[in-house]
């Protein structure tokens, strides 16, 4: 069997009291069925050059990290992948800005993963790269004549071509892409925005009808792998914490109240003051429900060195008190606003708690709280979930979710109410579809299906000049 080298810009083996993303959580299923390497950032920066990797084991995964030079980390990490890639990728130029520094950097640091990882590879690797920060690591790799299947999996969705082409040099960007085996996307539309982009005239490329793409010299697949959850853990986790004394503290706070709950990085993406406005004209067209709900958004931060990010905290913590100041009773306040993080166990209880899920990114490529949600949920009583149609998520959990559209604070609000009332018939026959489709699609069916494309890729073979033993 082959080995698995899984590279991310953070290892993120998790640690006690963290609570691992999606991407982590998805490559530890991985490893979980064959160990392997896992190769990223250390999260240091150095003024110097960056020495070798360090290696170390945990289980059955080697993990080898480099650190980083600081002003390259800065251009590469919060100037172009956060400052320029991260907008045009969630559909949102408004926030787009580029140097060509910054995307100097991101180059440099891709190629120096490159150039830290060969050493570690072996002849029968197969190489799975994560995510937007490491789009051009291929190209890289290939560079330095690895000649090994390499896959890529992007987390976040693709735009059309008329939003990339605000990106300076795009056709660079494309290129790096092609130097991929396997390019998977959670979705087919994010799949179908990626492949017309290798069509348009100043590309030149071809798509086959099986959803291969021809371009740049190479012959490459794009295809949709959307992620999942591990539903029997998240189903677990909210039973054995239920008891722990902060859940059962806050139960009682609750006062049979029916708790809304939302749970997502602090990140304009996930239109958290647009679902507090949404929230307040809840409380406005719904008067009888005022004091018998309670709304907690968690929303830990994430890229402080951001400049955009800092701003997004000041309006929600205003808009919540704006909010709390205008409806709060003695005895109620109408938000609970937590800006810090809590370890995924706690998380799948008070999912199980709550009434309803409330998950409205104004654009997400997947969206895995949505799943946990209705994963962690009691089938006897089960909440409901509130969803965008704008999450990744929305294709899979149609056949259960109340669907709205972000942008409509009055039409999200009604989605509110009518999850809220909604009978216990028609929430157990919600849940029961959704339930289907997680289980059907669950992250080892993911890392399964990715996996065996990559593993499919034939006529590649290792370079042996190329390749060093460990």
């Amino acid at each position: 069997m082959s080995r698995l080298v899984a590279v991310s810009n953070r290892v993120a083996v998790p640690r006690s009291g963290k609570s691992p993303g999606g991407l982590a959580v998805g490559l530890l299923a991985a490893f979980q069925h064959q160990g392997g390497l896992w190769f990223g950032w250390s999260g240091k920066t150095v003024d110097d050059t960056p020495g070798v990797a360090r290696v170390s084991t945990t289980g059955n995964v080697r993990v080898a990290t480099i650190d980083l030079n600081k002003d390259d980390f800065a251009g590469y990490y919060a100037g172009f992948s956060n400052n320029s890639l991260w907008p045009l990728l969630h559909f949102m130029p408004g926030y787009f800005s580029y140097s060509r520094s910054d995307h100097d950097a991101y180059w440099r640091v891709n190629r120096l993963f490159a150039e830290r990882l060969v050493p570690l590879l072996e002849a029968d690797d197969l190489i799975w790269v994560h995510d937007y920060q490491l789009f051009p690591l291929g190209q890289a790799l290939r560079d330095v004549g690895v000649d090994r299947p390499l896959g890529f999996f992007l987390h976040v969705p693709f735009p059309g071509f008329n939003v990339l082409k605000v990106l300076p040099r795009y056709e660079e960007l494309l290129r790096a892409i092609s130097a991929y085996d396997v390019v998977g996307v959670q979705t087919e539309p994010d799949a179908k925005a990626l492949r017309e982009c290798y069509e348009q005239p100043e590309i030149g490329g071809e798509v086959f009808d099986d959803g291969r793409v021809r371009a740049f010299g190479r012959t490459f697949r794009v295809a949709a792998f959307p992620i999942g959850i591990d539903v029997e853990q998240c189903r677990t986790l909210s039973v054995e914490n239920l008891n722990r004394p902060q859940v059962q503290r806050f139960e009682v706070s609750l006062r049979n109240r029916k708790l809304i709950i939302g749970v997502d990085r602090l990140d304009y993406s996930k239109g958290l003051e647009l679902r507090f406005r949404a929230y307040e004209c809840l409380l406005e067209n719904y008067p009888h429900l005022r004091g018998h709900v309670a709304f907690m958004q968690i929303a830990p931060p994430t890229r402080s060195e951001v400049a955009a990010y800092m701003t997004i905290r000041n309006e929600l913590e205003q808009t919540a008190g704006n909010i709390n100041g205008r409806f709060a009773e003695v005895d109620w306040v109408p938000i609970r606003y937590l800006n810090r993080a809590y370890d995924r166990s706690l998380l799948m209880a008070l999912f199980r708690l709550a009434g309803v899920g409330l998950v409205t990114p104004i654009r997400d490529g997947m969206n895995l709280v949505a799943k946990e949600y209705v994963a962690s949920q009691d089938p006897r009583d089960p909440g409901v979930l509130v969803l965008s149609k704008l999450a990744g998520a929305a294709i899979e959990l149609s056949v259960g979710a109340v669907l709205v559209n972000p942008y409509d604070r009055e039409g999200v609000a009604e989605g509110l109410e009518r999850a809220i009332s909604m009978p216990l018939a028609e929430r157990r026959e919600r849940h029961r579809a959704m339930i289907q489709v997680l289980e059907r699609n669950d992250i080892h069916a993911w890392c399964r299906r990715f996996l065996d494309a990559l593993g499919r890729v034939s006529g590649v073979g290792a370079k042996p000049s190329a390749m060093h033993s460990r």
